[in-house]
């Protein structure tokens, strides 16, 4: 009989549902909060409740593009954490009603854990072997793990205050970028040159810092419009490049002393900032075996979700209906 898991994600400002059938993908629906621009940012009460609105007819849609009966499902995997825990609080309850009505197991999922695991899914990109070396960088997180299994996930280094995604999200808003600013640089940096330098972190270990990479440019920015007013505007597309080479720079190097130190020589890459181009470009310049997440599953998704509760359902991992979402979660 197959094995037919609904995965659920809910973490922040996107409602998505996804059919996996014995590890390949049927249907993968995603329903974006696109309100949130006018706000410069995700406002978690409107994300919650359009959440509440969304997740019915996404769960639906998913589930009508897989041609499957929600009674044929063997199991339904939800987001337990990281995130907005409004957010996460839906697709708890909504994953817990489906457990009890259809008398099916309820699989939990760590949103970072499953960012790394989406290379699994039968979808005839490459999947890489046992143990490997992640990045996971998004507007929330950014990590070195190593990973030992689709269980074993240990922390090699994080960062200390903001997340690359965030790094990006905040200096491009000092350009006057909108939000969500990284996917606009990553445009304008292919543009421009990185001609400008900013003052880089010095952390220790395998650890990451992106504030004092923030306010360098803040700090530049003023001194150079106290001259010309006109500056970001005339120089726009260099600006961009230089950010992104700066914070691209930052995650790069820390990669190399993480294949230095481990040994491990294939990469996996995961979370919204894996779509950067420039990062892309850099780390296949490095000497590792890299794993690229195909664009729709660089951001929040729910076909990382099935997956990651696909393995962990093969593994008879099953969670009760106690589970309960945590926004912040060790991964």
């Amino acid at each position: 009989m197959a094995t037919i898991i609904l995965g659920i994600e809910t973490s922040c400002d996107d409602t998505a549902a996804a059919v996996l059938v014995d590890g390949k993908l049927r249907a993968n629906v995603v329903a974006q909060q696109l309100e949130h621009e006018n706000y410069g940012g995700v406002i978690p009460e409107l994300a919650s409740r359009a959440h509440v609105e969304r997740i019915t007819a996404v769960v639906e849609t998913s589930l009508s593009k897989a041609n499957i009966d929600k009674k044929d499902l063997t199991a339904v995997a939800y987001t337990q954490g990281p995130g907005l825990l409004g957010s996460l609080l839906v697709g708890n309850a909504f994953a817990k009603s489906l457990s009890l009505a259809l008398n099916i197991p309820l699989v939990s999922v760590h949103h970072m854990q499953a960012h790394l695991l989406v290379h699994f899914i039968d979808d005839a990109f490459p999947t890489p072997n046992f143990p490997f070396l992640g990045l996971t960088v998004s507007g929330g997180h950014t990590q070195l793990v190593r990973v030992d299994n689709a269980a074993s996930f240990t922390i090699l280094g994080e960062t200390k205050d903001d997340a690359a995604g965030e790094a990006f999200d905040k200096t491009g808003k000092m350009l006057g970028l909108p939000y969500p600013a990284g996917p606009i640089m990553d445009k304008y940096a292919a543009l421009g040159s990185p001609i400008f330098t900013f003052g880089k972190p010095s952390v220790p270990n395998l650890d990451f810092s992106f504030s004092g990479l923030k306010t360098s440019v803040l700090y530049f920015l003023r001194e150079e419009q106290d001259k010309d007013p006109e500056f970001i505007k005339n120089n726009l597309h260099d600006l961009c490049a230089s950010i992104q080479a700066a914070i691209v720079s930052i995650l790069v190097k820390k990669v190399k002393t993480a294949i230095n130190q481990t040994g491990l020589k294939q990469l996996v890459l995961g979370g919204g900032v894996s779509a950067n181009s420039g990062l892309r470009k850099a780390l296949e310049a490095c000497d590792v075996e890299l794993y690229l997440p195909p664009l729709p599953y660089t951001t929040d998704n729910a076909a990382m979700i099935a997956i990651a509760g696909f393995l962990k359902f093969k593994a008879g991992e099953i969670d009760n209906l106690s589970s309960e979402p945590k926004a912040r979660m060790s991964i």
